[in-house]
């Protein structure tokens, strides 16, 4: 199998890019807290990758050694044609989960991971009116969908949720798109908690954090506060209560996990209204970033009938766009904006800035850690290998992985590398 000649209506500017998965949560406080740690998609086989950002939505890695010493170069297995978008291949045992477009259709694709066979093509109407400032960015879809339980969950481009059987690719549910989206269309990942799946839907001037029933699609509690951004929810527990934490047009806020109630907020915007960030949590900080706003840590607690945040440090020196960052023995390691493209690391206990590289390095990359090393998917299709550590920038190899642009994150398992270019799914390995 071999590439396609890259398609001309793919991505070539700088956009807010992907950001990328069943009934009700028990009751109990207690009971909710394990599944948070432990829900099907954060308790897969180490080897898996079945949401956005790996199994604990972390961007870490498990079941990778590194070798002794890094090959010279990777080995492509094979790439095959699966269509437009940003989404991250999902890896669930002997099967690659790719959501993509192609033409006027949504399609979720299962394919074999060892031979790039298909196993089931599903695909369905996905027609939106793209925005003008987006127009550059591709018709997506942005979002990686998620596995939990046998079930895959998409969020669309339209913003429309949809539940397939991911053994057959039969569609379970679907809770339709309104075409109110955000400006730049939506990115958001779903978060599966036990029997939930919490996805923002919605656009701009309306729209609801939901908590639907994984089995049924139906919601079990909304919060209608404020539109979408374009960053994924993350489950944290803060102040002995499972929180749903994400960045939404104006704030960054946490809900009661079990009945979707606002416990805090904190006005945030960026001057290029693209909050593409996944919240971090480091110990009891959480830690803020976006555009132009540099890197915050805060605690949340709970006084009296109320919540509060206090600020412990922020740092302008670094900041975040679109890139997320991964963190490894209190260190985070990022690639900011500034400087044209800049990676850093940070300690996360004092939020002082340990280096930083050359400029001009990415437009944008995606990070993962693994075994001590540092993956980072850069946007022009080559990944670079670095050392994980606290001390300096160093590269350990860098390896051409694709001829077009790569925005959509890889996805790491064992020894093998997937990575979804312009419009081909792509597998690698590391021998």
């Amino acid at each position: 199998m071999t590439l396609d000649s890259p398609n001309p209506a793919a991505p070539s500017g700088s956009p807010p890019r992907p950001s990328g998965g069943p009934g009700p949560l028990p009751a109990s406080a207690g009971a909710l807290a394990v599944l948070l740690l432990a829900s099907p998609a954060a308790d897969a086989v180490g080897q898996d990758w079945p949401q956005w950002r790996g199994p604990r939505r972390t961007g870490a890695a498990a079941g990778f050694t590194a070798p002794a010493t890094l090959p010279e170069a990777l080995t492509r297995r094979y790439a095959v044609p699966v269509g437009l978008g940003y989404a991250t291949p999902l890896v669930v045992g002997d099967r690659i989960f790719q959501y993509a477009r192609q033409e006027g259709e949504e399609v979720m694709w299962a394919i074999e991971a060892e031979t790039g066979e298909t196993g089931w093509r599903t695909a369905w109407p996905a027609p939106f009116e793209m925005h003008p400032a987006a127009r550059s960015h591709g018709p997506g879809p942005k979002s990686t969908p998620a596995f939990a339980d046998g079930r895959l969950f998409a969020h669309g481009m339209d913003g429309a949720v949809t539940a397939l059987d991911a053994g057959t690719g039969e569609r379970l549910w679907r809770f339709p798109g309104t075409g109110n989206t955000p400006l730049y269309h939506t990115a958001m990942s779903p978060l599966v908690l036990g029997e939930r799946v919490i996805v923002h839907v919605g656009g701009h001037d309306e729209g609801a954090l939901t908590a639907f029933d994984a089995a049924t699609g139906e919601p079990h509690w909304k919060w209608d506060g404020d539109g979408p951004a374009y960053g994924s929810p993350m489950a944290f527990d803060l102040g002995g209560v499972p929180q749903v934490v994400v960045f939404t047009q104006n704030h960054f806020l946490g809900v009661d996990a079990e009945t979707g109630a606002l416990l805090w907020q904190r006005p945030f915007t960026t001057s290029s209204d693209t909050t593409s960030q996944t919240p971090l949590l480091h110990g009891d900080r959480v830690i803020q970033a976006g555009r132009g706003n540099g890197i915050t840590a805060f605690r949340v607690a709970s006084e009296g009938d109320g919540w509060t945040t206090e600020e412990d440090w922020k740092v302008e020196e670094v900041s975040l766009h679109m890139a997320n960052p991964v963190a490894a023995g209190g260190v985070m390691f990022g690639l900011s904006h500034r400087n044209s493209g800049q990676y850093f690391a940070l300690d996360l206990d004092s939020g002082v800035v340990l280096w930083t590289s050359a400029p001009r390095q990415a437009r944008h990359a995606s990070l993962t850690l693994a075994d001590g090393l540092l993956f980072s998917l850069e946007d022009d299709g080559e990944l670079l290998v670095l050392e994980a550590g606290g001390s300096e920038f160093r590269v350990l190899r860098r390896y051409p992985v694709a001829d077009t642009e790569t925005w959509a994150a890889p996805s790491l398992s064992g020894n093998r590398l997937f990575i979804k270019d312009e419009t081909h799914l792509t597998f690698w390995t590391m021998e």
